[in-house]
Formats: C-alpha cells, sequence, structure tokens
C-alpha cells in the first residue's frame, strides 16, 4: 500500500503545483494541500482509519493556516505560507473530506463483487 501512498503523494504534489500555473483557481491549490498532507499521514500510519486520517490532515491544514496569524518564519513561508485567509479553511475541509471518500469508495470497489452485495 505504502508505494501507492507514495505515487499519489507525488502525482498530488505535481497537480497543485499544475494548479498554481495553468489556473487562476488556487483554492484547489489549497483542497491538494490537504489530500497531501491525508496521504503523508497514510504513509506515515497505514494502519490508521481513513476518516482518522482525514480527521488528522483538516487538523494539521487549519493549525497551519492558523499559525500564520502568528507569523511564520520566512525560510518555510513557500511551504506552510505567510497570510492568513479564512476561506482557505472551508478548502482544507472540502480536500480532507474528498480524500476521505475516494478512499472509502475505493475500498469498496476493491471488495469482492458477492460482499459488496450484502
Amino acid at each position: 500500500m505504502r508505494p501507492r501512498l507514495a505515487v499519489a503523494a507525488m502525482i498530488t504534489i505535481a497537480a497543485g503545483l499544475a494548479t498554481r500555473k495553468f489556473t487562476g483557481w488556487p483554492y484547489l491549490g489549497d483542497a491538494l494541500y490537504t489530500v497531501l498532507i491525508y496521504l503523508l499521514v497514510l504513509l506515515v500510519r497505514p494502519s490508521l482509519k481513513p476518516l482518522w486520517a482525514a480527521l488528522i490532515a483538516v487538523g494539521a491544514s487549519w493549525l497551519i493556516e492558523f499559525a500564520q496569524i502568528a507569523g511564520i518564519p520566512p525560510l518555510l513561508q513557500p511551504l506552510l505560507g505567510s497570510t492568513f485567509n479564512a476561506p482557505d479553511l472551508f478548502w482544507y475541509t472540502a480536500g480532507g473530506l474528498a480524500a476521505w471518500l475516494a478512499h472509502e469508495k475505493g475500498r469498496a470497489l476493491a471488495r469482492p463483487l458477492s460482499a459488496r452485495r450484502q
């Protein structure tokens, strides 16, 4: 499972960077930021239930956003941001929800057909 998570994390990073460069919708990048944290949480602890991974990812994203009020050191600003923006909190939550739902749907599809019918 870890190799798949690592590949998904790399794809998420690429997608996040692409949204910044090629779209005018920065909030998609915010949602993908939380998806990346979700994947990293599962890389560290693959046995964690998806709901807990989503809650941790959203909580970490919110914590980082609120830390911007106090000030992020300049060296970390490219990674963690520098300015608090309240709408980001919604998009972090949306990203965590999307990651959780996608994971649950994937797990359901991975079950044998006979188990899905019950």
